[in-house]
């Protein structure tokens, strides 16, 4: 079904759409979608269904490609070096339970709405369009840049696993161009277009070929693993390489340091959202989600844990190379200078991994949105052959490849993170307020009181961590903001009822999970830079206007056409305004 015929007719037309913007922003952006219309009209618009092919082992093994990608050979020694020292395993333990954490809020989105829009068709169904437009473009920007970077990063990692450098030997430097985009990378093209070809050409082969890509990345990790416990030496957990310069012990740091170092390596995490997005394709959703999602991220953090270990036996937490900690171990190291090169090797395979699973949910994220007609609609498309989005699978792997050709992997990495942190944060406070609040019977207000004020408790909890001079009244003030957040979500648990149960699966200890999950999301997004929000603040304002100019008008359009400009009643007997 097109959605243009009406604003976009002519120009005519669309100076009178335009007059009208202010009103019909008013009408579509807090128009909130059904369970039951995301599930059957709004999936109707991708023409043939996408095949249910998927069980939990599928899902799991995703949810490891996903993750287990370059990010943790780069993010141990940083965080190592710099914040935790060999406590750095206890950062891991940290930041996978708070991924645990937003894993269950997405799980039982996923379960009770099994469809491939992910965090877009949650926060549609919770809090209306435009939130969902704003935090689904972000984060499918998110995806292209980072995959962008993990594709000119396969051509370093293989350049080590070979012993070629590849800045100088695979990669075209084209004077006149400013640095950090002056460095074309036919490699990293090459990788992305064929990756775009898999997921256009079958979601089960796909996930086929991730399980093998990954198995393999398994293999080089536990060697990796079993190497550091044989070579490394127990002293190195307590003894610096220069105890006159550095401090001892397991927390040289303090316990500060731990979530200083879970704060950076948290990001290692950040590719089991993914999973969500292939709910539509999964055999039995309400059993093989819950496992898939959960299960991939327990196992990522034992073996995250591990390999922390691992590292920390082999070197001193401070003669750690910040930025190879695993090869730099072993280089110049007699007759065990072939080891960095199978950890090369071993990240190239973890690259390939991610870069198939995050490509795969990419796409579908872009799917769904062409459905909700804030997208061209050819967008939302499933190939009846191939039961996949080829056209949002095909459109999004040409804007990536022509991303990596020549984008610097420092610039991209300062563009990556923030959005899918908000986006977190966004799903935690949507699965709490889903709960909550039945639109139509129930009153809000105490339910957007909590989730502000909490969220207020955080932010003013990260912000004193940050910025605060150290000392007793740092530590007075933090620990206030900790007892007045617990009473918060003590005073809401015990005098706020549950307006709805989920059906299947839901968030253990309500309201706490997610209140958990909110703080640390906010507490992570306030360790990022300064360029990262500019980027955000960037991508933000240009996701406003677009939705503005065009969205917000299709929008309309696709609504007046079926006459669901109003309201409608839900299936439960509520009115809400809905979308279409």
């Amino acid at each position: 079904m097109e959605t243009s015929s009406s604003s976009f007719a002519s120009l005519r037309s669309y100076g009178r759409a335009l007059r009208q913007t202010p009103a019909r922003f008013a009408r579509r952006a807090g128009s909130v979608s059904t369970t039951h219309d995301e599930m059957s009209r709004a999936r109707a618009r991708s023409g043939p269904d996408m095949a249910r092919s998927l069980r939990w082992y599928d899902l799991v093994g995703l949810g490891l490609g996903g993750m287990v990608g370059a990010g943790v050979f780069v993010s141990t020694g940083r965080a190592a070096r710099f914040y935790a020292g060999p406590a750095i395993v206890l950062s891991y333990a940290v930041a996978g339970a708070c991924a645990l954490l937003s894993a269950f809020c997405y799980t039982e989105f996923a379960v009770d709405l099994p469809v491939a829009g992910g965090a877009f068709s949650y926060l549609r169904v919770t809090f209306g369009e435009f939130a969902a437009f704003l935090t689904g473009a972000n984060l499918v920007m998110e995806y292209v840049f980072s995959n962008a970077a993990v594709a000119r990063s396969f051509t370093s990692y293989l350049g080590t696993a070979i012993g070629v450098q590849a800045d100088v030997q695979w990669r075209i430097t084209v004077d006149g161009l400013p640095n950090g985009f002056n460095q074309i990378d036919l490699l990293a093209v090459l990788v992305v277009l064929l990756v775009s070809l898999c997921i256009c050409y079958s979601t089960r082969e796909s996930s086929v070929l991730n399980m093998v890509f990954t198995a393999i990345h398994i293999a080089f990790i536990v060697f990796i693993i079993v190497i550091g416990f044989w070579r490394g030496n127990r002293r190195n957990l307590v003894e610096p390489s220069d105890p006159t310069r550095n401090a001892g012990g397991f927390f040289p740091y303090g316990a500060s340091g731990v979530f200083k170092g879970a704060a950076w390596v948290y990001l290692s995490y950040i590719g089991y959202d993914a999973v969500s997005t292939m709910a539509e394709e999964v055999k039995d959703p309400k059993r093989d989600i819950p496992i898939g999602v959960s299960g991939s991220v327990v196992l990522v953090t034992v073996l995250y844990c591990f390999m922390a270990v691992s590292m920390s036996m082999l070197v001193p937490y401070d003669a750690m190379d910040p930025e190879s900690p695993f090869s730099a171990a072993f280089k110049g190291s007699d007759g065990w200078g072939w080891v960095s090169n199978v950890i090369g090797a071993g990240a190239s395979f973890g690259i390939l991994t991610s870069l198939l699973v995050s490509m795969l949910g990419q796409a579908r994220y872009l799917c769904v949105i062409g459905r909700s007609n804030v997208v061209p609609s050819f967008l939302a498309k499933v190939h009846p052959w191939t039961s996949t989005p080829v056209n949002s699978s095909a459109f999004l792997g040409i804007f990536t490849a022509a991303i990596a050709l020549f984008t610097d992997l420092e610039v991209l990495l300062n563009l990556v993170s923030i959005g899918t942190l908000f986006v977190f944060y966004m799903v935690a406070n949507a699965v709490v307020y889903r709960r909550y609040v039945s639109i139509g019977t129930t009153d809000p207000t105490p339910t957007i009181g909590f989730l502000a004020g909490f969220s207020a408790m955080s932010l003013a909890f990260t912000l004193v961590w940050r910025f605060a001079p150290g000392g007793v009244a740092k530590a007075v003030v933090m620990g206030g903001c900790v007892v007045v957040a617990v009473a918060v979500v003590e005073v809401f648990r015990s005098r706020v009822p549950q307006a709805r149960k989920p059906e299947f699966w839901g968030v253990p200890l309500m309201p706490w999970t997610p209140a958990v999950s909110i703080f640390m999301n906010v507490f992570l997004l306030g360790s990022l830079d300064g360029p990262s929000y500019a980027r955000f603040g960037f991508f933000t304002a240009a996701a406003v206007v677009v939705y503005l100019l065009y969205s917000v008008h299709a929008s309309f359009d696709a609504a007046e056409e079926v006459g669901l400009g109003g309201k409608l009643g839900n299936s439960e007997g509520r009115f809400e305004n809905c979308e279409v």
